[in-house]
This record gives structure tokens, sequence and C-alpha cells, in this order.
């Protein structure tokens, strides 16, 4: 693959195993277990020799120029300067591959590779764009939130969104199997995922108190999960993180061409849809929080 291919980032890694793709039929090619360097186990993943490259310094400065390439597009979809890009507030996938080369140099055999894996340039429209421009704003210079509980959810407008697109698949088709499994992908992610990478630093006791009300065993918010509390301006921030999830996820290209489809879709109706959604008027966090956030509570 050339270097100026796009929706490809490449990864260090180190060959494991390998085996014939197909037994009936050994001219079809090997494919190799590898692992990526930094990662855990879990992440070991059978990869076709095409999607294989030598360790070489044409190698690294390419995966370093795929990655710059996909920052930028990155920076451009949230429409933040690049010191306030998501990324920046956890280990952007893939980002020290020419340390953790230097680290390796020692002990590097030949069985050390670069491995292509497929990632999701997700389609923002300009409208949410502008709205996450917005919400940055609000939340880091002016110190507001977003009301918690959200007036409209994350989980009514994935059943909402969920409820108008399946007019559209045949029942028990593989398209509407489909949007059932990124319907429930999106809700995992959130929840997974919002404590960790798509809060700003002044919106953590907001969410520290929201989370003790999930967790309380009593109360109306009791036993909620997060979908249940937050709202679409914190998943338009999930869809400007989902190239970094879904770079190390074991999905093939054909998989993430499909969810790149499916997240467009849903991406563009939200939209169509912004005064519903996307229309809370933030809150001014008050002398209490803003000491709590001062002293990092």
């Amino acid at each position: 693959m050339s270097a100026g291919s796009h929706g490809e980032l490449l990864y260090e890694a180190k060959v494991l195993d390998s085996k014939v793709k197909d037994p009936n039929d050994k001219k079809d090619g090997y494919v190799y277990r590898v692992h990526y360097k930094g990662w855990k186990n879990t992440w070991d993943d059978w990869v076709p020799q095409e999607r294989i490259r030598k360790l070489s310094e044409e190698n690294k400065e390419l995966a370093s120029n795929l990655k710059k390439d996909m920052d930028a597009q990155r920076r451009a979809a949230s429409g933040k300067p690049p010191s306030m890009t998501m990324t920046s507030k956890k280990r952007p996938f893939g980002s020290d591959l020419t340390g953790s080369s230097a680290r390796g140099s020692e002990d590097r055999s030949s069985e050390e590779e670069f491995v292509r894996r497929p990632a999701v340039r997700l389609f923002i429209p300009d409208t949410l764009k502008s709205i996450l421009v917005d919400d940055w704003e609000k939340v880091t210079k002016e110190q507001k939130l977003v009301p918690m509980p959200a007036p409209t959810p994350v989980a009514q407008f994935l059943d909402d969104y969920y409820r108008a697109e399946s007019a559209n698949r045949r029942r028990g088709s593989a398209d509407a199997d489909l949007l059932e499994e990124v319907i429930a992908g999106v809700k995992e992610y959130f929840n997974r995922s919002l404590g960790r990478i798509l809060l700003y630093r002044f919106e953590r006791p907001q969410f520290y108190d929201v989370h003790k009300w999930i967790e309380s065993g009593h109360g109306e918010h009791a036993g909620k999960t997060l979908c249940d509390m937050y709202g679409c301006e914190h998943l338009l921030r999930l869809f400007v993180s989902m190239p970094d999830l879904i770079a190390h996820t074991n999905m093939d290209s054909q998989g993430v061409s499909r969810l790149r489809e499916e997240l467009s879709k849903m991406t563009q109706w939200l939209a169509k849809r912004a005064e519903k959604y996307l229309s809370a008027e933030y809150e001014h966090a008050g002398q209490d929080y803003l000491d709590k956030a001062k002293n990092g509570a």
C-alpha cells in the first residue's frame, strides 16, 4: 500500500506464528499472528501478508506521516486547536512508534513488523462541527456544564434513531441485524469511554456526582447507565474519538467500511435534528462547584 493511501495506520508489531490461509489452497498465501507492541495480548491478531510491512526507516516515516494525517483530520473534525484535541487526554493509539522502536532496537529481529490496521474516517457534518466548537468553549472557557440528567439523553436519541432507521431495513435481514449491533455498540462504547476519554477536566466533579447517583442503589437515577444521564453533546465527542477506538479492534476492512457507513448515517440524522437533541442550555456551575473543580475534587 502506498504512503498516500487513506483509512489506515501502521503499528509496530512482532510476528508470533504463521499458517496457510486456506489449507485446501496453499497458493492462497499465509496469515500471520502478530502482537502489537505496547498493547495487551488480547489485541493479538491474525492478519494477511498484504497487511504487513518490514520494519524499516521508510516505514517508520510512513507510520509517522499517517498518524500526523489522521491527527490533522481529527482536529479539523473537532474544530479545536491541537492542544485541546480529545486525543491529548489519553494515549493516542500508535503515537509512540519511534520511541518504542528506539527502546527495542537492541533485541529487534527480522520478525518484527509494522502492521496496517483498518481505521474509521467518520464524516462529521458541518452543523455538528460547529456544535463541538461551541461545546468546547462553553465548558472550558465559560465554565458551564450540560445539565444532569440531560433533557434528551443519549439513550433516547439512540432509541429514536433505531425506530426511524429500522423502518428502512427488512426485518430479519443482515442490514437490520447490523443496525441493532451498531446501536448496542455505541451504547457500550459511550458507557465505557465517557469517564476515560470524553470529559474535559472541568466536568469531572459533575461526573463523580452522576456516578454516585447511578451507584447509590436508591433514588430516581439508581441503576441507570451513563447513556441515560448524558446527552448528545458528549455523544458528539465519542463520534470524534471513534477512529482511535476502532483502530484497535479486530475488525477487518470490510467491517470497518460498514461501520463507517452506519455511523455516518447516524451523524447525518442527528445533524438534521440538532434543535431537538442538542439545544440544551448550559448551566453556570456555581461557586461551590468551581472550588471543587479548582481543587481537583
